[in-house]
């Protein structure tokens, strides 16, 4: 009896003990937002490149914030040093700026180069820790040459876009989301982003990232439409990329977008969810048809920005995207932003449409960017699928998105910030469809070498063979000639013809003067 009473007491400790211990799983990361002082962090076809835990397993949540609609920043540290970095899910490699205690250098450099600038430096590797969570001999990228203007990055894409890991092929360079997956291929080998918004603008805008669990009351976003990633021909350009549906975009008129896929063979648009933008790029068509319309838009060109659309900030533009055979309304107040400072030709202060043309690459792999203003309305799931080496996992990658905006809410959201409460929009009436096409630097050149790419071989066989007979053709007239009308220098001339002296002295080398 007393065995069974000793028995029953050490399992019943040890249950106590197993309930107390620390989850270290449980970690939540605090994020500031900060304005930058440019329009748009990158223009461009080149991606820049971007939790709250259970216990018992690995996952996890970073609180969000923004200022500005610009960039999302956490906190982390490297050797017990703390950094600020901005997460990314446009890219995959971590890289900071200063002295990390203890670090170890791999002997290796790398260059991680984004649309608009690139950093370069040492490859070492520390212990990484987000506060109760550690990673052991995390390789990152110590900056000594920085022109993205940033102070870090935690990229949060897959290790096949990890300059670092192309370093080393092998678990070494792992990126830090694959070396918190496989710490326990039980958990899902996935992320969640939620980006909020604040009615006040001195108040930062919250948000959250999750690993391996949905945020609490967000659930829900597991039983929406699975969008396979289409993967990219170059896996080093990889990005979290699904299709729109067709006819997917719908404008303020309340009529479909006509817009083509510039990627050869594709019928829906390639689209990339990028928290590190915010302004979307989206094909010209696009953002003609969503702001050209506007009586007082001007599409003007900025040196930092690029080409841009502002418009007054008493328009409320209504814009839907349709993933899955789902729709998902943009608030108004995304789609036009009074989070940037800028003044029109008159002086008058204006706002910035978000959805800008994006400049397009002669050979393209997808083609638009969705960030910041169309991810605060949307909740997206990203699933690594067996992008994780030697996890468990052997499904295909996939997103998911669950709608955070109705367009009566987001109505009532305008004219409440906007509009002072006063409901004046129906006055709105949009100009006719204007004949041009106002695109962000997709050059005539670009388009023709889009278009004669598939042919340049025929073109160069053709070329040269029309090159060759040109030649043939006239060095045989040539030799005709020639054979017709060459004479000696000293033979006689042709009867009737008599040579004379030229009228001008032998040519003499002319003399140096210095």
């Amino acid at each position: 009896m007393f065995n069974n009473f000793l028995a029953s007491s050490l399992l019943w400790y040890t249950f106590l003990l197993l309930n107390d211990l620390p989850a270290v799983d449980a970690v939540r990361i605090p994020i500031t937002g900060q304005r930058v002082q440019r329009w748009a962090e990158v223009r461009g076809p080149a991606a820049g490149r971007l939790g709250h835990i259970n216990r018992a397993s690995i996952s996890g949540s970073l609180d969000l914030q923004d200022q500005g609609d610009v960039k999302y920043f956490t906190n982390l540290t490297l050797g017990g040093q703390p950094f600020q970095v901005l997460i990314d899910t446009g890219s995959s490699d971590l890289w900071i700026q200063g002295s990390v205690p203890g670090a170890q250098d791999t002997g290796k450099t790398v260059s991680v180069n984004y649309a608009i600038g690139a950093v370069s430096g040492s490859v070492m590797t520390s212990t990484l820790t987000f506060d109760d969570f550690t990673v052991e001999n995390q390789a990152f990228l110590n900056a000594t040459q920085n022109s993205a203007g940033d102070p870090g990055i935690l990229g949060l894409g897959p290790n096949s876009g990890s300059d670092i890991y192309e370093q080393f092929n092998d678990e070494t360079g792992d990126t830090v989301l694959n070396r918190i997956f496989l710490q326990n291929t039980s958990t899902p080998n996935y992320i969640t982003v939620l980006l909020g918004r604040s009615d006040d603008v001195a108040v930062p805008y919250p948000g959250d990232i999750t690993i391996g669990q949905p945020l609490p009351t967000y659930e829900n976003i597991t039983s929406q439409p699975k969008l396979s990633v289409v993967l990219d021909g170059d896996s080093h350009g990889q990005h979290w990329q699904a299709l729109l549906d067709k006819d997917g975009i719908i404008g303020p008129d309340g009529q479909p977008i006509q817009v083509q896929s510039v990627i050869e063979g594709l019928s829906q648009l390639v689209t990339v969810f990028d928290t590190g933008y915010t302004l979307p790029q989206v094909p010209a068509a696009v953002s003609t048809a969503i702001y050209a319309r506007v009586p007082g838009a001007n599409f003007t060109y900025d040196a930092a920005a690029g080409n841009v659309w502002t418009i007054p900030c008493d328009v409320e533009l209504n814009v839907t995207f349709k993933f899955g055979g789902v729709s998902f309304p943009i608030n108004p107040l995304d789609t036009n932003l009074n989070s940037f400072t800028v003044k029109n030709a008159d002086g008058d202060t204006v706002c910035v449409g978000a959805f800008q043309p994006i400049t397009t690459a002669s050979a393209p792999s997808f083609d638009m960017i969705l960030g910041m203003a169309f991810l605060r309305n949307a909740y997206i799931l990203v699933d690594f699928g067996d992008f994780v080496p030697g996890s468990s996992s052997q499904a295909n990658p996939y997103v998911q998105l669950l709608p955070l905006t109705t367009q009566e809410q987001g109505h009532v959201d305008f004219v409440q910030e906007r509009l002072g409460g006063v409901d004046n929009t129906s006055a709105l009436h949009l100009l006719p469809t204007p004949q041009t096409e106002y695109n962000g630097g997709t050059s005539s050149s670009e388009s023709l070498d889009a278009k004669v790419k598939p042919y340049l071989p025929y073109i160069i066989a053709g070329s040269t063979i029309v090159a060759i007979l040109l030649m043939v053709v006239t060095l045989y007239v040539l030799s005709q000639r020639r054979h017709r009308e060459y004479q000696r220098l000293h033979d006689p001339a042709p009867v009737g013809l008599h040579y004379e002296q030229p009228p001008f002295p032998r040519y003499q080398r002319p003399h140096r003067r210095y």
